[in-house]
């Protein structure tokens, strides 16, 4: 009876040794998924200062546009 109660002890030890180095696992890759998480949100960051740069490019080629089809028109005009 004793000897069933220790191999019942034991092979408890051994499944919490089991799930300590499961949560010690879980928590990497916790803490890997915050840092992809930290990467994900500055490359949006970045994605939208680049797509703010855009606007006044895109502003200006249009202005551009306008002013060479305005040329080509008063030069076929001629």
């Amino acid at each position: 009876m004793q000897t069933d109660a220790i191999a019942l002890f034991a092979d408890a030890m051994a499944l919490s040794a089991n799930a300590m180095a499961l949560f010690a696992n879980a928590m990497a890759l916790s803490a890997d998924a915050m840092a992809l998480s930290a990467n994900a949100m500055a490359l949006f960051a970045n994605t939208m200062a680049l797509f703010a740069n855009t606007m006044p490019l895109q502003g200006m080629a249009k202005f551009n546009l306008l002013q060479i089809n305005k040329m080509l028109y008063l030069a076929d005009r001629t």
